[in-house]
């Protein structure tokens, strides 16, 4: 047995990471690494094939694909919702998929040479993780840890349409279309938002659970989230209309959304968010969409050892 398994999604990219994964892994084992590899073949593979490479002690585990796949492995990090995860083996992440949103906080490279020696020198941070428990689509509750974003609204709705559709030109196309799809559909509803005992009541497009800074394909959400503060970044957007959500589109991606003095979204940090609502409301966790509401949102505080620059 290696130390290192590199876990990949050949699905990912719509399929283009099982197109280009042997020059790829001749590119790994030429920065030096010495690696087993596991081809996922379903939802949910990933974290099983992770939970069991930590159980055998591996040294490092690499996730090879989008954030969708970032997420599944790095919750088989954690023991049946355990806060922390156990042994030493670090996470590291090879940039493959449609999404790439949590190796733009860590500064991971995409181009496959640089990403490989990236996790060749195998230099570590110890990083939060967020972990929530939610209302599962088949009824009862589920438990899933995050290590990027996660939201409760209309990112639930773009994840699902992402999910379910084509993979277009690029991720950030993709993404966008789906964007501009569930906007022109969506209706804002109510939402009860409890930060560290703090209520509010609200019609609002979304909440966002940040503890890295971009989702959505760069969408640069969380500006100011730091992923090893022990604390989440809530950001609540509110009572948009149409006009004022295509315009928020840019100033989401430009960062600009959290200027002072915009009157239909706040910004704040907690380590405890519950979210409810009296309508049904996906959820979007990492890119993946488990469930809906209730959720309720954790911090996990150095959760977790990642790769990074």
């Amino acid at each position: 047995m290696r130390d290192t398994l590199v876990i990949a999604n050949p699905a990912s990219a719509g399929g283009g990471t099982g197109r280009r994964w042997p020059a790829v892994a001749a590119g790994l084992r030429a920065a030096g690494l010495d690696f087993d590899v596991a081809m996922t073949a379903a939802r949910g593979q990933a974290a099983e094939i992770s939970g069991r490479a930590v159980a055998e002690g591996r040294g490092m585990v690499v996730a090879a694909g989008g954030d969708g796949t970032v997420n599944e492995v790095a919750n088989g990090f954690f023991n049946a919702g355990e806060p922390v995860a156990t042994g030493r083996t670090v996470l590291g992440v090879l940039p493959m998929g449609t999404g790439g949103d949590f190796r733009r906080t860590l500064g991971i490279p995409t181009e496959p040479e640089a990403a490989a020696a990236v996790l060749a020198a195998r230099r570590s941070r110890r990083l939060d993780a967020g972990r929530v428990t939610y209302q599962a689509h088949g009824g009862g509750h589920e438990v899933r840890h995050f290590v990027n974003i996660a939201d409760a609204g209309i990112g639930g709705e773009v994840v699902a349409r992402v999910n379910r559709g084509p993979r277009l030109v690029s991720g950030d196309i993709t993404f966008n279309v789906a964007a501009l799809r569930a906007i022109l559909r969506w209706r804002n509803r109510p939402l009860r938002v409890d930060v560290d005992g703090d209520v509010r009541e609200l019609v609002a497009q979304q909440v966002i659970v940040a503890n890295c800074q971009y989702f959505g394909s760069g969408m640069w959400a969380a500006p100011t989230a730091i992923p090893d503060d022990g604390l989440l970044d809530i950001v609540v957007v509110g009572d948009l209309g149409l006009l004022e959500n295509l315009r928020g589109m840019s100033e989401i991606r430009a960062g600009r959304h959290l200027e002072p003095g915009h009157p239909k979204i706040s910004h704040r940090r907690g380590r405890r968010v519950e979210v409810s609502s009296s309508s049904s409301v996906l959820i979007d966790v990492d890119g993946e969409q488990p469930g809906r509401l209730p959720a309720l949102f954790e911090v996990q505080p150095g959760a977790i050892d990642v790769v990074v620059p």
